[in-house]
């Protein structure tokens, strides 16, 4: 067994971005720009929010985050998001998820200008993504394919099965492995809860991908010998023994999981890493269609 290691495929990311961003310094008159709006203080969510700032700060990429109680009006949050939008300061915005339950996430995203939406959520990148034309992807596929590049992992005619359909993970990694593309060119599942005989679907996998968001789901009995398995899972488990109060886990049996595979992403430094620098490649690519007139 390998890791596919997030944290050394992501460092390799981050210095190209470093390198090119400081290349254009006398060629663009300002660097990279991300917004990120955070509504309420949830634990989760002002972490992920800070690592991607201490991430855009460390390649040299201007960062501004935007700050709203949680119990902000949904026309207040869309009236920062058009202003953002018309801001040509700025290149790229995210709205950090999930949203308080009386803010209508649907709406709030489809606000967004799909030049600057870097997570890849608009309908419009949804769109062009199905159809295989040039748009913004978004970031945990996006970097899910990064890792699998970097570590040179064959991908053209396997089987590969993926647990979770959501519509930032499951759905847009599934058309992205079956794209006539290098990493792609796979004969894509798509499973679920719903799935039947799930095991069975899971043995069929050359490479299987855990999103399904539910601690340890993926055991070794689901799991053909030398397979390939990312794991997109990161749950908070109260645990009593740690500073912090809790740990960290995945939706795979990592212990057992690992004896019987070729490759596995560790939980955490795996894909949580590689959404991160798949996110500054999208603000970049932003920049670069804004300066370049793409």
């Amino acid at each position: 067994m390998k890791l596919l290691d997030g944290k050394v495929a992501s460092a390799h990311i981050r210095e190209e971005l470093k390198k090119n961003i400081s290349h254009n310094k006398h060629k663009f008159p300002r660097p990279p720009h991300l917004a990120a709006i955070l509504v309420g203080n949830d634990g989760a969510s002002e972490t992920y929010v800070a690592s991607k700032i201490k991430n855009c700060e460390q390649i040299g990429m201007q960062s501004s985050l935007i700050r709203f109680p949680a119990d902000s009006t949904q026309r207040e949050l869309e009236e920062k998001i058009i202003e953002i939008n018309g801001d040509p300061g700025i290149d790229g915005l995210i709205v950090q998820l999930p949203l308080p339950k009386h803010i209508d996430e649907t709406k709030i995203i489809e606000l967004i200008n799909p030049e600057k939406d870097v997570d890849g959520f608009h309908p419009v990148n949804a769109g062009k993504l199905m159809l295989g034309q040039k748009g913004f992807v978004s970031a945990t596929p996006l970097g899910i394919l990064y890792l699998l590049k970097y570590y040179d992992i064959e991908t053209a005619g396997k089987n590969a099965v993926i647990v979770g359909r959501s519509n930032i993970v499951g759905r847009p990694l599934s058309i992205l492995l079956s794209l006539n593309k290098e990493p792609g060119n796979c004969t894509v599942t798509l499973a679920h809860s719903r799935t039947k005989n799930l095991r069975d679907v899971c043995l069929t996998a050359d490479i299987l991908v855990a999103a399904i968001g539910i601690p340890g789901f993926i055991t070794a009995d689901m799991v053909k010998e030398k397979a390939v398995v990312i794991d997109v899972g990161i749950t908070r488990i109260d645990d009593s023994s740690k500073k912090s109060g809790y740990s960290l886990k995945g939706d795979v049996d990592f212990e057992n999981v690992s004896n019987k595979c070729s490759y596995i992403t560790p939980v955490p430094g795996g894909v949580g890493l590689m959404t991160i620098a798949a996110l500054l490649s999208n603000t970049y690519n932003a920049y670069l269609n804004k300066f370049n007139g793409n």
